[in-house]
């Protein structure tokens, strides 16, 4: 199933989308060919990304293959879906059959289309929203606890030092008494975070930072990844816990290790006449956190599916795929992202960073 998906469907819908702009174009076979095989090698680029070939490269052309790439992924779905309406339509007799079929002004039509589609995208995705959370609770010794909670930074080719460094302002100028990072720091590849000394930037939050580990972190090299988190001076928890003043944050190690504790486990000796905060990187199964005791989860993974329609996606698969939630007496917020995986571009979705205070119930 997830073979099909991956691999199989993708060049279904590449080679529809090519038979459909040779159609379109106006043009001679020798142009056409041109274009098609364009779009191939830019659509070829992405299984780049998915090996240790990038790694080698000049890190410019390591960067314009990821983000090229990546971007033709995005490029490729908004125009099978394109190209699907309109072929509904000519079949419902809507659409006429020559408005497909060589023509300069549909060709031309399309293509400011898609550009003005994903520009807007981009510019969707460098805004970061600010999102409010109040976090009530009777546990008195943790009331006006100031806290920044982030996931998914995804630092690497595409989210470069530039851009950390205007996120570290975002939040220095919040000034937290606790950062929460909740997996995904990590994007692909440690190469870009070293050659780019990231560990300096990240050592610039102006508070103790407290983060879980993400599929990311193992897709990157689980030691390599270890040892950054302990270069950039965040307090990793893996499995683990610790205590800040009346607040007691518990992390727990991301699925891709199935040796994991469970929450159950972990929650074992902590006490919860503290304010217990758990980071979770994947939001499965939020009732074991209710169970347990824990008065809030912070989690991240699902992106929010990036760019509509996948967010339908990520809202079937999910409780909660996005924002606050609640169970019982436990709390929930799963983030969007303040970075993204894969190309810049954020459609129906945002890309943000939570700002909680704790406070009286």
């Amino acid at each position: 199933m997830w073979f099909f998906v991956f691999f199989i469907l993708p060049f279904v819908g590449l080679a529809y989308v090519l038979w459909h702009v040779w159609c379109l174009l106006p043009w001679s076979t020798g142009g056409k060919s041109a274009v098609v095989a364009v779009c191939v090698l830019a659509f070829s680029t992405l299984f780049l990304n998915f090996s240790h070939a990038i790694d080698r490269m000049p890190m410019w052309l390591a960067r314009a293959c990821y983000e090229i790439g990546n971007s033709a992924v995005f490029v490729l779905l908004y125009l099978v879906m394109l190209f699907l309406l309109l072929d509904i339509g000519r079949l419902a007799h809507l659409v006429p059959k020559s408005l497909l079929y060589a023509n300069g002004c549909m060709s031309a039509g399309v293509a400011v289309l898609v550009a003005v589609v994903f520009a807007a995208a981009y510019a969707n995705y460098m805004h970061k929203e600010r999102h409010e959370v109040a976090l009530p609770t009777g546990k008195v010794e943790a009331h006006g606890v100031k806290l920044v909670m982030m996931s998914d930074l995804h630092l690497g080719y595409h989210n470069g030092r530039k851009e950390l460094a205007r996120w570290v302002d975002m939040v220095n100028a919040e000034h937290p008494d606790i950062v929460l990072i909740a997996g995904d720091l990590i994007d692909g590849s440690l190469r870009p975070l070293i050659e780019e000394d990231m560990v300096t930037e990240l050592c610039r939050i102006e508070a103790p930072v407290y983060a879980c580990l993400g599929n990311h972190e193992y897709y990157a090299g689980i030691d390599g990844s270890l040892g950054f988190y302990r270069e950039a001076g965040i307090t990793l928890l893996r499995d683990s816990a610790a205590t800040v003043g009346g607040i007691t944050i518990v992390g727990r190690d991301d699925r891709s290790n199935p040796r994991r504790k469970s929450i159950g486990a972990l929650m074992r000796g902590v006490d919860t006449s503290r304010y217990v905060i758990l980071l979770d990187h994947q939001p499965y199964h939020l009732e074991q956190a209710e169970r347990a005791g824990v008065d809030f989860q912070l989690s991240g993974h699902t992106h929010h599916g990036q760019v509509w329609p996948i967010s339908w996606i990520t809202e079937s698969v999910y409780e909660d795929a996005y924002g606050p939630w609640r169970r019982g007496r436990t709390r929930y917020y799963v983030s969007s992202g303040m970075g993204i995986w894969g190309a810049k571009f954020r459609i129906g979705t945002c890309s943000e960073y939570v700002v909680a205070t704790i406070g009286k119930k």
